[in-house]
């Protein structure tokens, strides 16, 4: 049982953390080669970052509660470890909740009222300036996210062989 804990655990956030290098590395740069900043651009980036992060929640419950199951199976000193994993997923889901339900609605709105296309407006529109500046916060707080996440493999990969289990 610990084994199939163990991979649960490894692979909800190998996931996670793959979809968000995939993201940021492949597929937004590649679109906006592609694209250019079109309305089809924002489309594309916006849909594919909302399904990451749908992606990234299940992920994160996953790990969550493999761990909690992993957590009555190892001894107290082991525990720290699973407390301080688990403890950077549940920031890297409150980051992508804080993107997906204040950062990304906020940018639609300057959007909208930039008339839909925000590269067709001056940068010294309140609307584009505003929405520039919700931009840089979304790729500083996903970069959070993914760093934290990096930071749970790692932890994972520092784990003992076999972390110390309770006596049965």
């Amino acid at each position: 049982m610990s084994f199939i804990l163990r991979s649960l655990r490894l692979l909800a956030i190998v996931v996670w953390v793959g979809g968000l290098i995939f993201f940021a590395a492949i597929e937004a740069p590649t679109a906006v080669h592609v694209l250019g900043t079109t309305r089809p651009f924002a489309l594309l980036i916006g849909n594919s970052l909302r399904e990451l992060n749908e992606i990234g929640h299940i992920c994160g419950f996953l790990f969550l509660l493999a761990t909690i199951a992993f957590w009555f199976r190892t001894d107290a000193r082991s525990r720290r470890l699973l407390m301080i994993q688990s403890l950077l997923v549940i920031l890297m889901i409150v980051a992508t909740m804080a993107v997906q339900s204040r950062i990304i609605p906020a940018m639609e709105r300057d959007r909208a009222a930039a008339g839909g296309d925000i590269a067709s407006v001056p940068a010294d529109n309140s609307a584009r300036a505003d929405f520039d500046r919700l931009h840089a916060l979304s790729e500083k707080v996903e970069g959070a996210a993914l760093f934290l996440g990096l930071g749970v493999v790692l932890l994972l990969a520092a784990e003992p062989a076999r972390l110390r289990q309770v006596e049965s």
